[in-house]
């Protein structure tokens, strides 16, 4: 086979179409477990889609046990470059397994992003999901039809900010995050500034900072809040298609 390229650019030689798959990426786990489930062998603790996952447990997305990963003898690792440490890219790499890094800031780049993880590195066809996927998150943006402030974090407070596929997400349901002008892409904020009347709706995800109903909700007066999926949010898809339908619904009910 010809050298491939990941989304970073990195050259890789694979002796054919990938029969063993280990994905250290919850998002990219769902996706190819939905549309190729036979040749998944390995993902991460945090890959808990779709229901009922059956294969081997390769720990966290941060610190993925590599020895557990080369016994698996994998064809392919993927991962992500804002998910997933360089430090385990580079070592996966320097043992011998061939990594492929995706780069996910925007829908559109989702998108691309997926179908030539199908099309170029697993040797497959585009799926239907994605292809509906597709024509259901592009086109022209729609007003803005609410303002949100997004918490991952608390304690300190952190809030998703610029250049973000979470950000891009919400702005193409017509929800505009009010931070999407900070310099970093999750900076940390003041509960003031979060907690503002300007801002309509304060979503409250259950990932990476698990809110619940009794932990998130009480920090806020001034700002009203819901609780939201944080994979109908973060994650990038066969889950793109429920979350056209639950933000569509979120957006009707502000």
């Amino acid at each position: 086979m010809p050298p491939l390229y990941d989304d970073m650019g990195t050259a890789m030689n694979l002796a054919g179409p990938p029969r063993r798959v280990v994905s250290l990426v919850p998002s990219l786990t769902e996706a190819i477990a939905t549309s190729l489930p036979d040749v998944l062998v390995g993902a991460t603790e945090w890959c808990t889609h779709p229901a009922g996952l059956d294969v081997t447990r390769v720990r966290g997305t941060k610190n993925p046990d590599r020895g557990a990963i080369a016994r698996l003898r994998p064809d392919l690792v993927i991962a992500n470059k804002e998910e997933n440490r360089e430090l385990d890219v580079t070592r996966l790499r320097a043992a011998g397994v061939p990594v492929w890094v995706t780069v996910v800031e925007t829908v559109p780049q989702a998108l691309d992003s997926l179908e030539r993880l199908f099309v170029e590195a697993l040797d497959a066809p585009v799926p239907d999901w994605l292809t509906t996927a597709r024509e259901l998150w592009t086109g022209p943006l729609p007003d803005v039809a609410a303002t949100a402030a997004i918490p991952i974090w608390r304690d300190p407070w952190m809030v998703v900010g610029r250049s973000t596929f979470t950000g891009d997400l919400l702005r193409r349901a017509g929800v505009a995050n009010v931070f999407a002008e900070l310099q970093d892409r999750y900076p940390h904020a003041a509960l003031e500034e979060i907690d503002r009347p300007d801002v309509d709706v304060v979503l409250l995800p259950d990932e990476p900072y698990v809110f619940t109903g009794t932990d998130g909700p009480e920090a806020f007066r001034r700002a009203p809040t819901r609780l939201v999926s944080g994979r109908l949010i973060t994650w990038y898809g066969p889950s793109l298609l429920e979350a056209h339908t639950a933000l569509k619904w979120l957006v009707a009910t502000l």
